[in-house]
């Protein structure tokens, strides 16, 4: 866990968002033509970037914080994905919490307040690819506080398997997973109760929202499991 400018902020560092093939107003070119207007914005140059985020990759001791000058070239004409990562140390050299520059990038995504919780549609957010991302929505307390609602989530679809409670020894290795039922989405930790064809949705113990239960997989799918999140403090 990082914090940038008050924001509490989870990621897995190879987790990449996977934009559409580049084309005349797609993703790709959105998330380029914002980060070097951003960046022109700042007066800061190709150059004086790469070396920001060496000096921020040598004090945290992660050098997939490191970002090259032709390499945010390219980012910036649309030629090149966006890593977990690499969003935040750009919004930490930019003075932005992450979570504006993602609203920034992604600007239909999320209103004042946020909807129930839910997936971004590929038009409002990052790729189809297997990764997804989705908002926690504002009625939504199961993981509060550690996941507040307004939380921003990228979601791994690849990673559809319960671990086991047993060998986790503090709530914030616990994974996450994002839900699908017939009516709603959801996000939380989970168990699947033995023989395994029951999934239970476990509250945070400060939460005050109650568990909830399905029959798996006939009326509850997991969509993935949360690799990334910007979380908000505040909703205003």
């Amino acid at each position: 866990m990082i914090t940038l400018n008050g924001l509490r902020v989870y990621a897995s560092g190879g987790e990449v968002f996977e934009p559409k093939t580049a084309e005349k107003g797609s993703l790709m070119e959105r998330i380029g033509g914002t980060l070097g207007a951003i960046r022109l914005q700042r007066k800061l140059s190709l150059r004086e970037v790469e070396e920001r985020c060496r000096i921020f990759a040598e004090e945290t001791g992660d050098n997939s914080y490191r970002i090259s000058a032709s390499w945010l070239n390219c980012l910036e004409r649309a030629e090149h994905k966006l890593t977990a990562k690499q969003l935040l140390v750009l919004a930490h050299i930019y003075g932005l919490q992450p979570e504006q520059l993602f609203l920034t990038m992604y600007p239909d995504s999320l209103g004042r307040d946020p909807p129930p919780t839910t997936l971004l549609s590929p038009e409002s957010g990052p790729s189809p690819g297997p990764y997804k991302w989705g908002i926690i929505g504002k009625h939504d307390r199961t993981l509060e506080p550690l996941v507040p609602a307004g939380s921003v989530v990228q979601i791994d679809a690849r990673r559809r398997v319960i671990s086991p409670n047993k060998e986790l020894a503090h709530e914030l290795q616990r994974p996450i997973y994002f839900l699908m039922t017939r009516d709603a989405y959801f996000c939380g930790w989970c168990e699947l109760e033995p023989p395994g064809d029951s999934l239970v949705l476990v509250p945070h113990p400060l939460s005050p929202a109650s568990s909830r239960s399905w029959k798996y997989p006939k009326e509850v799918e997991i969509v993935g499991r949360v690799v990334a999140m910007s979380i908000r403090f505040t909703l205003g």
